[in-house]
Formats: structure tokens, C-alpha cells, sequence
């Protein structure tokens, strides 16, 4: 390889939260440079047994007896809190110990030309087409995504110096890294709770910005949020794309296929640079394959070979992905959890479906269900049907004072005179079973949300 991960002296790590959908990847990563790897769980996984099958050592679950005398260092993410017991147990032997986005900070340090992209929305798919676009060139990149290409894969370990990287904003993660090229897809209100505002989104986004190298790039919609506090005063370059001609790359003669699809071509100033059919559905996904034409650009690729990764790209799990079919009626995932993304993959499902578009969403977390109620209410004008699962905790407390009734409430207020079927369930169980009586050949059923709500479609499956 022509790097080597330095950690000190380290050489046997242990991750706590090793099956999640980042770590999983850092671990391979890691045993890949030659370190030792263990790691904890509450339960096994499908992740975890991959794992396992590589030789990384699995306890189930979190027990302070997992943490072993020889483990050098324990990685942790921003979800563990300091009365995990393994986390309280490094503390007390004190082990040297290290939050996910510090080792991904280390990671990066032996790659010369690290890619780091950011934004609210779309960064798991950009990510991805980059990584097969950088793969379609011979660039032999290692990619580290927030998802799962189809084969279960979310990384792969190169041996040249690319590093492309999903960068996450939740708690300043991304502020721990400085690459030669960031993009920014676009900032939205999202983590309110640790951000207060979109105030201080603009400006993490701002401070990403300016952690790029002077030599390097950043690539950003050209309508991002705080789009002028956020480029002011950057020593490098700067790249725009988006839908006009007033940013550097931008698209025309966007059409759509039956299955909704988009064709469009690639300009620059006015210049075709390629036309692209894109294999993913939703309008969306022009602007994150801009993205990726520009980044690309920069990496030395030329547009034949940036249209080849681009029209070859995997799908990634859970971002629109059809799941098969229930009696006729088709069967989405999706992973939006935001009204921008919910109104997104809702637009997308309506342009590629011509009958009913039937909508379970499940909240995620009471503060954003609660910060962003407004916004959540007028996102379902695309669904037929609107169902509604109790909210997906997470890491949060329970609170009795936002509940899923309330949305579903605000949703059907929203619609005016003309009242959708909107509808709330308790528990899978009942949505399945509404799901079964009410369903038609026809139908498209969009499962939706950021935390188990697929096991409904699946189940019908």
C-alpha cells in the first residue's frame, strides 16, 4: 500500500458498536493495514457476521468483560455514552480511546488526496456513484459510504492515495477532517437539537469549507443555504453546479423514461460535455451526479469515462430501492426522513408510477418530528395514502408530547378540501394487516423512514 494508518502505537483495536453501518467499514479498513480488530454489539447481526467471517472477534452484547488488558485503543461513536459499560470500563483501565470521526480523522491523514462528501441530503448516493465513477477510471480507491451497495459492500480498500468519504455534519464529525476536495450537496434544517438553528448549520458548513487544502476544491450547489458566508473568503477553488446557467456545471434536455429515470446532458458555459442516463430514479439524482461530474473532473477523469461509472452505478439499499412485488402492488424502500427527502422520493415515486402511491412512514425522533412539524405536514401532497407508524427513538428518550397522531393530524388538515386517507397505527402488526385488506394490483407502497419500517414491506413480501 502506498500509505499506513498511524495510530501510535497501537495494534489491537476494539470497537464498541461495531455491526454499525460506519464502523463495520473503519474495521475493515484497519484489519485491512494490518491491525488487529475486535469488537461488541448488543446483538449479532448480518453486518457482525460478516465480520466475523473476516476474523474480527465479536462479543455480544456491551459487557465491561469485553474490554480485554492488551486492547490498545477503543473507538467509540457519537451515539455511546459514558455510561456504556465498555466505554466505562476503557475509562477505568485507562486505555487510550477514540470517537469514530477522530480514527477517520487519523485514516485520512495517509491519504493525499481525500474526498469528503457532505451535505443534508444525498450524501450516502453521491458517495457511492463517485466511488464507481473513480473505479470506472483505475483510480483503485478506498470508499467508506453510510450505506450498502447491493452485496452488502459499504467500503472497499484501495491501495493508491484516493480516499472518498461520506462526511456526516451530525456533531461536527466532518469538522475533524481537512480534504484536498469537499462537496456540498446542499444544508438544510436537520439536527436542530444540537445546532440550534440554521444559523449555526451555515456555519459548520462554512468551517467544513475552510478546512479543505488550498489546492484543492470545493464543489457546491450553487443554491446551497448560505452559500455566500460559506465560500467567503476560501483560499481554494471554488466549483458551482446546479439547475442554471449561472452555475459552472449544470444540466439540459432533462428528460425522464417510463420508469422515471432521468436522461439529461452534462454542460458547461454552454459546452456538452456528455449526456448521461442516469440507472436510479428521481429528479434528484441530476444534481448529485453533477456533483459527481465535477469532483470527478478535478480527480483527472474525462467525461467518457465519468459517463461510463455514472450510467454502471449500483443502487444503494434503501435510497428508492424496489423490493419486489405484494399482489400486484409494488414495493419501494426508501430511507427519507426529512421533509426535503420525503417530498423528494415522493415526487420521484409519482413520476414513476402511474396508479396509487401509498405512503408508511415512520418518524425519526421526537426532536426532529417536533422541530420540523410544519414542514413534515406538507410533505405527503404526492401520496394517495398517507400511514404513519409511531416514532423510530433511536437515541432519544421517550416523549409523550410528540407523537406520530399529531403529524398524521397535520397532514390531514393540510390537504384542504381534498382529504387523502390518512391513517395512524399503533404497532407493524396493524399496518401490515390494514396493509394486506387495502392494498390493490396497481398500487405503489413506499416504506419510508430512517429506522426499521422495510421489515413491513418485506413481511408482506
Amino acid at each position: 500500500m502506498l500509505h499506513k494508518i498511524d495510530l501510535s502505537t497501537a495494534k489491537k483495536v476494539h470497537f464498541i458498536g461495531i455491526g454499525g453501518i460506519s464502523m463495520c467499514g473503519l474495521a475493515k479498513i484497519l484489519q485491512g493495514d494490518g491491525y488487529e480488530v475486535s469488537g461488541s454489539d448488543r446483538s449479532l447481526s448480518a453486518a457482525t457476521e460478516r465480520l466475523q467471517a473476516m476474523g474480527i472477534k465479536i462479543y455480544t452484547p456491551n459487557a465491561a468483560e469485553n474490554i480485554q488488558p492488551d486492547h490498545d485503543l477503543v473507538v467509540y461513536t457519537a451515539a455511546i455514552n459514558p455510561d456504556n459499560p465498555e466505554y466505562a470500563a476503557a475509562k477505568e483501565k485507562n486505555i487510550p480511546m477514540m470517537g469514530r470521526a477522530e480514527l477517520l480523522a487519523a485514516i485520512t491523514k495517509g491519504y493525499a488526496r481525500t474526498v469528503c462528501v457532505a451535505g443534508s441530503h444525498g450524501k450516502t448516493t453521491t458517495t457511492a456513484l463517485l466511488g464507481g465513477v473513480a473505479l470506472a477510471g483505475g483510480l483503485d480507491p478506498t470508499v467508506h459510504i453510510g450505506g450498502y451497495l447491493s452485496g452488502e459492500l459499504n467500503n472497499r480498500v484501495g491501495e493508491t492515495p484516493f480516499f472518498i468519504l461520506e462526511a456526516c455534519e451530525y456533531k461536527n464529525s466532518f469538522l475533524k477532517w481537512h480534504p484536498f476536495i469537499g462537496t456540498i450537496l446542499n444544508v438544510d434544517a436537520d439536527h436542530i437539537d444540537f445546532y440550534g438553528g440554521m444559523d449555526g448549520i451555515i456555519d459548520s458548513f462554512k468551517q467544513f469549507a475552510h478546512n479543505i487544502h488550498p489546492d484543492g476544491a470545493l464543489i457546491i450547489h450553487e443554491e446551497t443555504q448560505g452559500y455566500d458566508r460559506i465560500v467567503s473568503d476560501l483560499t481554494c477553488k471554488v466549483i458551482s453546479f446546479g439547475v442554471e446557467p449561472t452555475a459552472d456545471i449544470y444540466p439540459g434536455n432533462i428528460t425522464f423514461t417510463a420508469e422515471g429515470k432521468p436522461t439529461f446532458d452534462v454542460l458547461c458555459k454552454g459546452a456538452k460535455l456528455a449526456n448521461i442516463q442516469l440507472p436510479l430514479y428521481g429528479e434528484y439524482n441530476i444534481m448529485n451526479a453533477l456533483a459527481v461530474f465535477s469532483v470527478a473532473q478535478i480527480l483527472g477523469l474525462t467525461p467518457d469515462v465519468i459517463k461510463k461509472g455514472l450510467e454502471e452505478a449500483q443502487g444503494v439499499k434503501r435510497r428508492f430501492e424496489h423490493k419486489g412485488r405484494f399482489n400486484g402492488t409494488k414495493i419501494i424502500d426508501d430511507y427519507a426522513h426529512h421533509p426535503t427527502e420525503i417530498r423528494a422520493s415522493l415526487a420521484a415515486a409519482r413520476k414513476a408510477h402511474a396508479g396509487r402511491v401509498v405512503c408508511l412512514f415512520q418518524p425519526h425522533l421526537y426532536s426532529r418530528t417536533r422541530d420540523l412539524m410544519n414542514d413534515f405536514a406538507q410533505s405527503f401532497k404526492d401520496a394517495d395514502i398517507a400511514l404513519f407508524l409511531p416514532i423510530y427513538a433511536a437515541r432519544e428518550a421517550h416523549d409523550p408530547t410528540v407523537t406520530s397522531n399529531m403529524l398524521a393530524e397535520q397532514v390531514f388538515a393540510n390537504e384542504g378540501d381534498n382529504k387523502k386517507h390518512v391513517e395512524c397505527f399503533a404497532d407493524f402488526y396493524t399496518a401490515e394487516e390494514w396493509l394486506r385488506k387495502n392494498l390493490t394490483p396497481g398500487d405503489l407502497l413506499l416504506t419510508m423512514g430512517a429506522g426499521d419500517v422495510h421489515i413491513v414491506g418485506e413481511r408482506l413480501l
